[in-house]
C-alpha cells in the first residue's frame, strides 16, 4: 500500500488583507480527483461567489489560449439572465482577450448584479465590495511556466477592478511553487498551504454516515466489509468505487435474498409483513436464526410459529422491533467504546472506529485479547483522561431516545459528578500522615529513606484510593455495556433479512481476474460462445475452435521453448482436418500460405495477450511466459 503526500495551496493576489481559509482539493494523481473539484466549486458557489472558474493545462498552452478559456467559462457564471446576454454578445467579439476588457466587464456585471446577490455570498467575501472571481487550476505541474508567470503579473496589476482568487491543485510537493515561479513573481502572491484529510478519515466517514446508523437498515457481514475496505486500502483509494461496491452489494442482496423486501424502515417493514405470501412465510421459517428462535420457544409456540400464519406474522413484527432496538443500541455502545480505545497506547482494538467495528462483526470482542489488554490501559487512566472521555459518551449516549441507553447517560453522569466530588488533597493528607515523623527529618539520608519506605508501603498495601475505586467501577460498567449490547449479529433472529453475507459473490465481481477468464476462454470458447460445435471432451481440441484457442492449446502442451515449426505444423495438422476445400479451386501452395498466415496472426495475438515472447537463444523459438493450467 502506497499513499502519495499531496499538498494544496490557495494564493490571494492582495498585499496586506486578511487570508481566508478555504477547503482546497487534492492534486491530480489523488483518486476521486474530478469529483472532488466539483464539491469545491459548488461549495465555492453556494458560500463565497457566483464567479467560480475551473481550467486544465491542456486547455491552455500559451496566454491567448489561457484568457479565452478563462473568458468563456467565467462568462457561464452571470448570475441573470440579461447579464447572460451581454455576455454572449461580448463573447463573439475576438478583440475580447485581455485583461482590461475583462475587468470592464466584471465591474459592470457586479454593479448590476451585487444587490441581488444574497447576503451570505456577499459577507463571506467581506474584504472586497464585490464577489471576487476564483481561477482553479487543477493540475498546476502541467500548466506552462510562462503562461502562470504573465497571468500573474498582469491580473494583479487588475487587483482593484477585477478581484482574484487562484486556488492550485498540487499534486507533488509545494516546493513545486517556487521552482515554477520565480521570487518577483511569487512575491505578488499571498500564499495560505491546505493538507488535505487521509483517505482513511474519508473513508470512516462514509462508514460512519451508511453503515453505522439505524437510518440505513441494510447492513453487510464482518467478510463483505474485510474486501470493500481491502480494496480501498490496498488498491485505489477511492471513496466513489466503495460506495459503488455497496451498492453492489445491496444489488446483489435485494436479487438473491426473497425476504430482503423487510430491509425497509420498520414502520414500512411491519405494513409490508401484512402482505406476506405463503411461500413468503416459509422462507421466514427455513431461515436458520429464524429456526435458532422456534427451538428456544415452549411447544406451544412453536406449533403456533410453524402453522399459523398470522401468529407468525404478529413475530415477525416483534423480532423486526428488536432487530432495530440492537441496531440502535450496538451503534451506540460501539461509540462509546471507541472513545476509550481510540486513544490508548498501540491502540489494541485500532485507531478507526471501522476496525472496532470489524472485530465485533466477526467475534465476541470481549473474548479477544486485545480487549483485555485495553481493559488494563484504561485501568491507568489519570482522572483529567477518563473525565474527558466520559463526557463524550454521555454526549453519544444522551442523544438516544431508548429508556435503558438513557438510564445509562445518567449513570455515566453521576461517575463525572463523583470525579469532580473527589478530594484527593485530603487522601493524600491521610497517607502522608502514616509516615509524618519520617518526613520531619531534614537530612538528606533520613529523607531518603523515608521516602523509599513510603514506596514500599505503598506497593504493599492493597488499599485502593477512592479515585482507584471509581475508576474500577468505570471500566467494569464499560465491559458490562460491551457484554450486553455488543452482540454477534448472527445472534438476532431474522438477521439475514438485514445482512448481505455472500462475500464470494461480491469478491467475484470486484476482484478481476483477468487471466482465469482469458484462459477459459481460449481453453474452452464454447463457455462463451454457447456454439454446439465448439463441444468437446476434455484435453482434445476441436478443429473447427478459433485459430488462437488451436495454437493457445497447442502451447500449453509445450515445454518452455517452443519451435515455431513444430508448432506450425501442429496447428496446419488441426485446421486441414476441419477444412473440406475443393482440390480444384485452389492449390495446396495457396491452402498453406493461408494456413500459415493465420498460423503467424494467432501466435501475434498469444504475444499480445503475453503468453509468449520471443527469445535470443534460438532463432526458430519462442518463450512461453505461463505454466501450469494457464
Amino acid at each position: 500500500m502506497a499513499t502519495s503526500s499531496v499538498s494544496k495551496g490557495c494564493f490571494v493576489f492582495k498585499p496586506n488583507f486578511k487570508k481566508r481559509k478555504i477547503s482546497v482539493p487534492v492534486g491530480v494523481n489523488v483518486t476521486d480527483h474530478d469529483l472532488t473539484f466539483r464539491s469545491l466549486t459548488e461549495a465555492l458557489q453556494n458560500n463565497v461567489t457566483p464567479y467560480v472558474v475551473s481550467l486544465q493545462a491542456k486547455d491552455c498552452p500559451d496566454m491567448k489560449h489561457f484568457l479565452q478559456k478563462l473568458v468563456s467559462k467565467l462568462m457561464n457564471c452571470c448570475v441573470d439572465e440579461e447579464s447572460k446576454e451581454e455576455s454572449i454578445q461580448v463573447t463573439q467579439k475576438k478583440t475580447f482577450c485581455s485583461m482590461d476588457s475583462l475587468s470592464s466587464w466584471y465591474m459592470s456585471v457586479t454593479q448590476k448584479t451585487d444587490p441581488k446577490l444574497p447576503r451570505k455570498k456577499r459577507t463571506s467575501s467581506s474584504q472586497w465590495q464585490s464577489p471576487p472571481v476564483v481561477l482553479i487550476l487543477k493540475d498546476l505541474e502541467s500548466f506552462t511556466t510562462k503562461v502562470l508567470q504573465d497571468f500573474i503579473i498582469i491580473s494583479s496589476q487588475h487587483l482593484h477592478e477585477f478581484p482574484l482568487i487562484l486556488i492550485f491543485g498540487i499534486a507533488t510537493s509545494p516546493i513545486i511553487i517556487h521552482r515554477l515561479l520565480p521570487h518577483a513573481v511569487s512575491s505578488l502572491l499571498c500564499i495560505e498551504l491546505f493538507q488535505s484529510l487521509s483517505c482513511k478519515e474519508h473513508l470512516t466517514t462514509v462508514l460512519d454516515k451508511l453503515l453505522l446508523t439505524t437510518q440505513f437498515p441494510f447492513k453487510v457481514s464482518e467478510k463483505v466489509l474485510q474486501i470493500l475496505t481491502n480494496i480501498f486500502l490496498y488498491h485505489d483509494f477511492s471513496i466513489q468505487n466503495f460506495i459503488k461496491g455497496l451498492q453492489l452489494s445491496l444489488l446483489e442482496h435485494f436479487y438473491s435474498q426473497p425476504l430482503s423486501v423487510l430491509c425497509c424502515n420498520l414502520s414500512e417493514a411491519k405494513r409490508r409483513i401484512n402482505f406476506l405470501s405463503e411461500n413468503q412465510c416459509e422462507n421466514i421459517r427455513r431461515l436458520p436464526s429464524f429456526r435458532r428462535h422456534v427451538e428456544k420457544q415452549a411447544s406451544e409456540k412453536q406449533v403456533a410459529l410453524l402453522t399459523n400464519e398470522r401468529f407468525l406474522k404478529e413475530e415477525i413484527q416483534s423480532l423486526l422491533e428488536s432487530l432495530h432496538v440492537y441496531h440502535t443500541n450496538y451503534f451506540l455502545v460501539l461509540r462509546c467504546l471507541h472513545q476509550f480505545t481510540s486513544s490508548l497506547p498501540k491502540y489494541p482494538l485500532g485507531r478507526q472506529i471501522r476496525e472496532l467495528y470489524c472485530t465485533c462483526l466477526e467475534k465476541n470482542i470481549w473474548d479477544s485479547e486485545e480487549y483485555a489488554s485495553a481493559l488494563q490501559l484504561l485501568r491507568m487512566l489519570a482522572k483529567d483522561e477518563l473525565m474527558t472521555i466520559l463526557q463524550k459518551c454521555f454526549k453519544v449516549f444522551k442523544s438516544s431516545s431508548e429508556k435503558q441507553l438513557g438510564s445509562t447517560a445518567k449513570r455515566i453522569e453521576e461517575f463525572l459528578a463523583q470525579f469532580q466530588s473527589l478530594d484527593e488533597a485530603k487522601e493524600e493528607e491521610d497517607t502522608s500522615g502514616l509516615q509524618s515523623k519520617g518526613l520531619q527529618k531534614t537530612d538528606l539520608y533520613h529523607l531518603q529513606k523515608s521516602l523509599l519506605e513510603m514506596k514500599e508501603l505503598r506497593r504493599t498495601s492493597k488499599k485502593q484510593t477512592r479515585f482507584e475505586a471509581l475508576r474500577e467501577k468505570v471500566v467494569n460498567f464499560i465491559d458490562s455495556l460491551v457484554r450486553e449490547y455488543l452482540l454477534l449479529p448472527e445472534t438476532q433472529p431474522l438477521h439475514e433479512v438485514m445482512y448481505f453475507s455472500a462475500a464470494h459473490t461480491l469478491r467475484a465481481h470486484l476482484n478481476a481476474a483477468p487471466r482465469i477468464a482469458l484462459h477459459t476462454a481460449l481453453n474452452n470458447p464454447y463457455y462463451y460462445l454457447k456454439n454446439e460445435a465448439l463441444k468437446s471432451e476434455e484435453g482434445c481440441i476441436p478443429n473447427v475452435a478459433p485459430d488462437i484457442c488451436i495454437a493457445y492449446k497447442l502451447h500449453l502442451e509445450c515445454s518452455r521453448l517452443i519451435n515455431l515449426v513444430d508448432w506450425s505444423e501442429a496447428f496446419a495438422t488441426v485446421v486441414t482436418a476441419a477444412e473440406k476445400m475443393d482440390a480444384n479451386s485452389i492449390t495446396s501452395e495457396e491452402r498453406n500460405e493461408i494456413i500459415h498466415a493465420r498460423f503467424i496472426r494467432a501466435v501475434s495475438e498469444l504475444e499480445l495477450l503475453g503468453f509468449i515472447k520471443p527469445t535470443k537463444q534460438k532463432t526458430d523459438h519462442v518463450a512461453r511466459l505461463t505454466w501450469g493450467g494457464c
